[in-house]
């Protein structure tokens, strides 16, 4: 637990440095790095897998026999009593430090593996939190567009009641009006199911007030293509993973080949001896070292424990030229993403502009001159379709930011 607190401390002090627009975000983000349960149980999984150094880098348990003998077995110096004999095996020079480092890269290769599902939680929460914002700024830009339509339909009702309009145009003013708070009622809903599933993120079960900018902030990857491409390649923690893998797959090749090495045992025996009828000497006891030597003849276990590991070596290489081909892949569809939502930040923001100025010079002319109501509802749509397109388009950027800075491993 304490070294989860170490890391998270980490953790802080890195979202630090981000810049201070995204305070409510980076807010989430560290809550979400204390207690989410996923990342939490990633991260004992390195702890357990460090546990493994020690033990398989010691040497075997020494053994401990003791031989009583029933019927004392009769020597020159009198009847043995018992037996009690104590063995260390020693592996071969360098076995045991090759499965140490095999075990050390093992270890590291799940910290690669938590760091992964760290990169990947964060990428969750700023989704989720983008996709509330949206949802938020829709329904804040519908119930806008329900005032302006408010107030159309009061200039009807007062041009229906001077008999200079018909009665239709406040009652399509009115079905207008129903269509958006049928909408508006949708998007609450939806809100209320978007904070359960980002709660679940930070593992919360409190009910909070979800906090927002007044305008989503605009930034930009401040790299060339080819730079998040090369990031990619080298700091990814999938495939860094992998390359861990494989290096703890060298010292295990190591290992397999010191395995058919001879192994030596150094010992003692102590043989307690009893006085007989003709001891005359005194001796009681013998003790004496033994040294010992396995061969291994059946050479055919321990090459197939080495050719085992070369082909996992190969997999591995298999396993990395595949998981590159589909980051790139994955990379070339979020960078045509982020292009795109760039493209349409600049494009609705001057659309949205255009639709204002439009919208008012209609309603200037409907209430001195009586005409374009229709133009009026028209471009009432309009106005409503771009606002909500300019805020999904910023979205959108920011999400694919979000996650072609994932890929890179940030």
């Amino acid at each position: 637990m304490k070294s989860i607190k170490i890391y998270i401390l980490f953790v802080l002090l890195g979202l630090s440095g981000v810049i201070q627009a995204q305070d409510e975000l980076n807010h989430y983000l560290v809550e979400a790095a204390e207690n989410n349960p996923a990342l939490k149980a990633s991260f004992n999984k390195y702890l357990a897998a460090l546990e493994k150094a020690p033990q398989v880098g010691t040497l075997p348990d020494p053994q401990l026999a003791f031989a009583y003998f029933i019927q004392p077995v009769e020597t020159r110096n009198g009847p043995q009593e018992f037996r009690l004999s104590a063995t260390q095996m020693f592996p071969w020079f360098g076995t045991l430090k090759a499965k140490e480092n095999a075990s050390i890269e093992e270890a590291k290769a799940l910290y690669e593996v938590f760091e992964e599902n760290k990169s990947k939680l964060f990428n969750e929460v700023k989704a989720n939190w983008y996709n509330l914002y949206f949802n938020n700024k829709a329904t804040i830009i519908t119930l806008e567009n329900i005032e302006i339509l408010n107030t159309f339909k009061k200039l009807a009702i007062v041009k229906v009641e001077a008999g200079l309009v018909s009665a239709v145009d406040q009652y399509r003013i009115e079905m207008e009006i129903y269509d958006l708070e049928n909408q508006l009622a949708l998007l609450k809903d939806k809100q209320e199911v978007l904070e359960v599933s980002f709660n679940n993120l930070l593992n919360s079960d409190e009910k909070r007030l979800i906090t927002f900018p007044e305008e989503l902030w605009s930034s930009d990857i401040l790299f060339t293509k080819e730079a998040v491409l090369d990031s990619i390649q080298l700091k990814n923690h999938q495939l860094l993973s992998i390359d861990l893998q494989k290096s703890a797959l060298v010292f295990k090749k190591q290992a397999a080949k010191k395995q058919g090495a001879p192994t030596f045992s150094l010992g003692i025996d102590y043989i307690s001896i009893g006085k007989g009828d003709n001891n005359l000497s005194g001796k009681d006891a013998i003790a004496f070292p033994k040294v010992g030597l396995t061969i291994p003849l059946y050479r055919n276990k321990y090459k197939s424990m080495v050719q085992e590991v070369i082909y996992l070596e190969t997999a591995k290489d298999y396993e990395r030229a595949d998981k590159v081909n589909v980051l790139e892949t994955v990379f070339e569809n979020s960078w045509k993403d982020y292009r795109d939502a760039h493209r349409r930040i600049e494009l609705f923001d001057k659309q949205l502009t255009l639709a204002r100025k439009s919208l008012k010079l209609l309603e200037t002319e409907y209430a001195y001159v009586n005409k374009n109501f229709e133009e009026i509802l028209r471009m009432e749509r309009r106005l409503l379709k771009y606002n909500l397109e300019l805020e999904k388009a910023r979205t959108d950027k920011q999400a694919a930011i979000a996650f072609i800075h994932y890929l890179m491993g940030k």
